[in-house]
């Protein structure tokens, strides 16, 4: 009896730690989004630079600067004028600075179209934008977020 009824008040401690610690963390996630702008050029080798704000839902935005080398099938000039992303896994506004590890398709000719999906440990991000130049190709390469000077 006295074992079972120590066996139930552990189980109930840890199922309701377990509620608590998982109600803080997921209350610690935010909802980040990116705006940006980028000048883009590939002949094989990609290269993109630009600047973009990060605004989270708990208020805070930072401005950001932009650049992307990658190696690929691609050839062309582009510029994307809006930009839109969405972090997942951010914990802190700041975590969105770093490398991230890209792989993206681009296509277009006057209007043009590119797609990226971006990784950096447990923060992931996920790019769409429109623009206009020429553009075609598929690569793979790094994405970098670093604080606006």
């Amino acid at each position: 009896m006295k074992k079972t009824m120590i066996a139930t008040l552990a189980s109930i401690a840890c199922a309701t730690g377990l509620a608590f610690s998982t109600q803080a963390y997921a209350g610690n996630d935010l909802d980040c989004k990116l705006d940006y702008q980028l000048t883009n050029w590939s002949l094989v080798y990609k290269h993109a630079s630009g600047t973009g704000t990060v605004r989270c839902e708990n208020g805070e935005t930072l401005p950001v600067r932009i650049t992307a080398k990658g190696l690929g099938l691609t050839a062309g000039k582009w510029k994307i004028d809006n930009g839109n992303g969405r972090f997942t896994d951010v914990h802190n506004i700041k975590e969105v600075y770093g490398r991230y590890a890209q792989a993206g398709a681009s296509a277009g000719i006057v209007k043009s179209a590119e797609t990226n999906l971006l990784t950096k440990g447990t923060v992931s991000l996920a790019l769409a934008g429109s623009g206009e130049g020429v553009n075609i190709g598929v690569d793979v390469g790094s994405f970098h977020i670093k604080p606006a000077r």
